[in-house]
């Protein structure tokens, strides 16, 4: 393996599940507001693929308005969580661009790009939606959990078109207080308006809150491995 971490800052100190075999193929996970890359590396590590590494950055720390000015571990600056609040546009373009800079590592160490998936719960859902969408390779496809679509009415003019057949798994808690269910359906209405209608699967969980649940869990390790199969 070729390529120096140090070069991409995410990567640095990013949490990796290596595979346990010659890895063929990546995930990329990102966090929510507030978290750090540890707790979906354990998450993933039970969903783990013995042919993928699993690559779980930590969002750096930043105050965010939405949280009384707080400091915490935050991809961009959050405002509010409904769909009209005005967004910190300058703050999800410049973490999107440093999550194609992981995506480009790995690409450059022998990875291609159809073979990398790039995923996220609730913030870090939030920007793989955007990244990938806005990404100038060809990825595999896209775990959104309990998310949105950032400067959703940029979209479809925000998306390149290179990922129009992108497969997306989008999936939300019923009982969701922070990011309403039915936001997460409006988003999914945007997204088929975005990519081909017919591969984006939205997918609610009866009971569920701003969290994940075993079904879930499962759902997106049949994603992966349908996407990722052994090569």
């Amino acid at each position: 393996m070729c390529g120096n971490n140090m070069s991409v800052p995410l990567l640095a100190d990013a949490v990796t599940v290596s595979g346990a075999e010659r890895e063929t193929a990546a995930v990329i996970f990102l966090h929510g507001l507030g978290d750090t890359g540890h707790s979906w590396a354990d998450a993933l590590s039970s969903i783990r693929l013995p042919y993928v590494k699993y690559i779980c950055p930590h969002a750096p720390r930043i105050p965010v308005t939405l949280n009384m000015k707080m400091v915490m571990p935050s991809w961009f600056d959050l405002m509010g969580l409904s769909p009209d609040v005005p967004e910190d546009e300058a703050g999800i373009k410049k973490a999107s661009e440093s999550i194609k800079a992981v995506i480009e590592h790995e690409i450059k160490n022998g990875i291609p790009p159809n073979r990398i998936i790039l995923g996220g719960f609730s913030q870090g859902g939030a920007l793989s939606l955007y990244t990938a969408l806005t990404c100038p390779h060809q990825l595999a496809g896209i775990v959104a959990l309990s998310c949105w679509l950032p400067l959703h009415k940029a979209f479809p003019q925000a998306s390149n078109g290179v990922n129009k057949d992108i497969a997306i798994l989008q999936c939300h808690g019923e009982m969701d207080p922070m990011i309403p269910v039915r936001f997460g359906a409006l988003t999914a209405e945007k997204l088929r308006s975005v990519v081909t209608p017919s591969r984006v699967q939205f997918r609610t969980y009866q009971g569920m809150m701003h969290s994940s649940c075993p079904q879930e869990m499962m759902a997106v390790k049949e994603f992966i491995e349908k996407l990722l199969p052994r090569i």
